[in-house]
């Protein structure tokens, strides 16, 4: 009988890899809420899993906390100061309220947008646009229950093997990408082991992919005022470069 129980567990076990069954890619984001570059990340790029047929392969966990610290008396100190405390308690409330990250994004994202555009005061009206119940998460905020997630994300970020450097801190599979976090996709694809891949993996996808990031990455070098006048004929020169060395 054990063998005719362990001849079928491996037939159910060989039937699935065959079929093209595969685990999803985790990918995992570490980071604070008043960060600017966290806040592109969530709004520019993150987005995109999503908006195309990635999330059928990819597991994403946001963790709010960054790089925070606890003082002795067991306070946290946000990088950003008091309003980054209060915004890291609130996705983390949020999470905790709706714990499928396809109901939590949307209001991550919502409150991410605010910060990225520099009108973050204004991130309560995320519920209202949303059409959210605000109770679950403002009752989570004014209760120890806020404080009980952010320490726990603190010790899940101190864990973190090789330890992160900065934020937004980007891992897939636990793997970090370090500066490369923003062509999360292509580490996504390349990760997963099942036989058919999403349309999001395809060679198209990627090149606009990693086209996007290279030229936002070009864009940030370019910032200061006496470089815009310059910027349209540089970007130009940039598309022409990509259009070659992509084809």
């Amino acid at each position: 009988m054990d063998a005719l129980r362990l001849l079928f567990v491996s037939f159910i076990i060989t039937a699935s890899f065959s079929s093209g069954f595969a685990s999803k890619v985790k990918l995992e984001l570490y980071y604070e809420s008043l960060c600017p570059y966290c806040s592109n990340l969530i709004v520019n790029y993150l987005y995109e899993v999503f908006e195309s047929d990635l999330a059928s392969i990819t597991d994403l966990k946001l963790i709010p906390y960054g790089n925070a610290k606890i003082s002795p008396n067991g306070t946290i100190i946000c990088q950003h100061g008091i309003n980054e405390c209060i915004l890291n308690t609130v996705e983390a409330c949020a999470i905790d309220a709706w714990p499928d990250v396809k109901d939590h994004f949307p209001f991550i994202y919502c409150v991410e947008s605010l910060v990225y555009h520099k009108n973050y005061s204004h991130w309560e009206t995320c519920f209202q646009k949303l059409n959210l119940d605000s109770s679950a998460v403002a009752s989570c905020y004014v209760s120890e229950r806020g404080k009980e997630l952010e320490l726990a994300y603190a010790a899940e970020t101190s864990a973190l093997q090789p330890p992160h450097k900065y934020v937004p801190w980007v891992t897939v599979d636990g793997q970090p990408l370090y500066d490369d976090y923003r062509n999360f996709i292509s580490y996504i694809c390349n990760a997963y082991k099942g036989t058919t891949k999403p349309s999001a993996c395809s060679e198209s996808s990627m090149r606009k992919s990693i086209r996007k990031v290279m030229m936002d990455s070009m864009t940030s070098l370019y910032t200061e005022v006496t470089y815009k006048s310059k910027m349209s004929q540089i970007r130009q020169y940039i598309l022409k470069w990509l259009d070659q060395v992509m084809q």
